[in-house]
């Protein structure tokens, strides 16, 4: 990214915190870790965009930060013998409790004490190591982050949330999840080096919640462009509340920022009412269950009943007219709610789309490929505007720049064991002979996580065999909400090299635009094919049930093939194609 990655190389932490004239200041030495150099690059580009003149309604800048450098990571570890205890093949939970009980450095305590008698606000507590998103392997969400209220009443009890957040984000690097995804990139935990922000949350506190009115992920590159947005028009997801809904892959509002008033491509009405997002997240601002191990233990989901009372839908929502069949944006009407931004993307009351077009090609041209950018954003609730633009992320996209040329003719045949206008990757793979399948017959949304487990056995058994296996499963991959597919995360599929993300009639979701999860997928050229029951392709179950079984549980079925598939995907216009001897 081009920007200093020493520590040393930024302003020390200034203990009047909100006082001083800098926002992006360090504490300890060493290194500031991926994303916090993500941040520094995003501070230096707002600076050289011209973005007061452009949008002067609009104030965008990156929330308040301190850094923890990785010395201090160092220096932790070393001083409570925590080298050793991770060496052990221990529990999450053992890890983090013993990362909990844990002193923090001396020479941070003073620091970090003078910050928290400041702030009474909430305060986001992230990873930033040293290989955290990095273009070639990166680790977005294979690390902790954890929100805190930060809004009791004594200092000393702020200062114990606080330091209990940055304990638990350093004991993350041991946690399992990130074991496995190191050995798959072929580097051992103890080369890591944990840097940690500590930055203001974006947002409005609505009684006893805290939250953004909007949250986003911007992506110069659309991996499903649908109507007529193409690949290169980039795509951007919006959800009401904090952006963990984007992140987990949870049901959020996608659109081309070059067409910003085309709705995703629902069959009608009911269907865009169906598969609209319900429930948003929230930093909880009322006392909660102790739970320091927990990432989410301050976290809390609330409906859409809780954000009407709280009065933030009026730009966020369309209301449902029965008699029309129409949504109608807004709320003035009484209905049910969808959230479609509409009043911000159809009538332009707040130029968001202008900002990130505008933001999207500045950051794309700085970097020199295709971003990815994280944001949240605050409105008067009444006008709109002024607002506030909180810039928390931009990182490399992993994107296809050549390979495989398919033609629509090339994705039928009697030989096509599946195929689809919507894959996602690049290249060629003739070395797969094994399948492990998600049977259509027994699958059940109430039995994804029991499937999940399932799956990471028998992931377990091809990875130490090192037997790649094309997977074929049903809705999201990777979703954190078990009704809108299977939650697994990526080291319970790593062994996969080939991912199937099928539809049915009783599990009918939009694809996934590229959470953490598809991130992460994209660095070990995984390629990956949405195929729905509903269109011009189809898998041949028949013939999958036909191959002898290897192995079947009461959800999954691992087949071993005579001959391997041929795997083909176009990038550069999403067509995939499986083929059979």
């Amino acid at each position: 990214m081009n920007e200093k990655t020493g520590a040393s190389m930024y302003p020390a932490f200034d203990r009047q915190f909100f006082e001083s004239d800098e926002d992006f200041t360090v504490i300890g030495g060493g290194e500031i870790g991926g994303k916090a150099l993500g941040l520094a690059t995003a501070k230096r580009i707002i600076q050289d965009a011209g973005l007061k003149d452009s949008f002067p309604d609009v104030v965008v800048g990156i929330p308040r930060l301190t850094v923890l450098g990785t010395d201090v990571f160092h220096h932790f570890m070393v001083q409570n013998k925590l080298y050793d205890v991770v060496k052990d093949d221990l529990s999450d939970e053992r890890i983090a409790h013993a990362f909990i009980k844990a002193e923090l450095p001396p020479l941070i305590v003073g620091d970090l004490h003078a910050l928290i008698s400041q702030i009474a606000t909430p305060l986001a507590v992230r990873s930033s190591s040293l290989l955290e998103d990095a273009l070639q392997h990166p680790f977005a969400g294979v690390y902790g982050t954890k929100m805190v209220p930060n809004n009791q009443a004594a200092v000393g009890d702020r200062f114990k949330k606080l330091t209990e957040a940055i304990k638990f984000v350093w004991a993350s690097t041991f946690f399992q999840d990130a074991r496995r995804y190191m050995r798959t990139i072929d580097h051992c935990v103890e080369e890591e080096r944990m840097g940690v922000i500590i930055q203001e949350v974006v947002g409005e506190r609505f009684n006893d919640r805290f939250y953004p009115i909007v949250s986003g992920v911007i992506r110069t590159h659309n991996y499903y462009p649908t109507g007529p947005a193409k690949h290169e028009d980039g795509v951007v997801t919006l959800a009401l509340g904090l952006g963990k809904t984007i992140v987990d892959g949870g049901i959020a509002w996608n659109y081309s920022p070059r067409y910003p008033r085309h709705a995703p491509p629902y069959g009608s009405v009911r269907d865009l009412l169906r598969n609209s997002q319900t429930k948003l997240w929230a930093v909880n601002m009322a006392p909660s269950r102790y739970d320091p191990i927990n990432e989410a233990e301050y976290l809390v989901e609330a409906g859409l009943d809780d954000a009407e009372r709280d009065d933030v839908l009026r730009f966020t929502a369309s209301t449902y007219d029965a008699s029309s069949d129409r949504l109608a944006p807004g709320t003035r009407r009484t209905g049910p709610r969808a959230i479609t931004f509409a009043r911000i993307l159809e009538f332009d009351d707040i130029p968001l789309n202008d900002l990130v077009l505008h933001l999207g090609e500045h950051c794309k041209q700085t970097l020199g490929c295709d971003v990815e950018i994280e944001f949240a954003l605050t409105l008067d609730r009444q006008k709109g505007l002024p607002a506030r633009f909180g810039f928390l992320q931009v990182r490399p996209m992993m994107t296809a720049t050549e390979g495989t040329e398919l033609a629509e003719s090339d994705l039928h045949g009697d030989r096509v064991l599946l195929s689809t206008d919507s894959a996602l990757g690049n290249g060629t793979n003739d070395s797969i002979v094994d399948v492990v399948y998600v049977r259509p017959t027994t699958f059940d949304a109430k039995h994804t996580r029991e499937i999940a487990v399932e799956i990471e056995k028998l992931n377990s058994v091809l990875v130490s065999q090192r037997r790649p296996y094309v997977l074929i499963g049903f809705g999201r991959w990777g979703s954190s909400d078990p009704w809108l597919g299977i939650p697994v995360t990526w080291p319970q599929i790593s062994g996969a090299r080939a991912i199937v993300e099928a539809t049915l009639p009783e599990m009918h979701v939009d694809a996934s635009q590229g959470s953490h999860f598809f991130h992460n997928l994209l660095s070990f050229h995984v390629q990956y094919f949405t195929e729905r029951h509903t269109g011009d392709y189809a898998i041949d179950w028949d013939w999958l049930d036909r191959q002898p079984g290897l192995a079947e549980t009461g959800f999954l079925r691992h087949v071993r093939l005579a001959e391997p598939l041929q795997i083909r995907v176009d990038g550069r216009c999403g067509r995939g194609v499986i083929l059979r001897d």
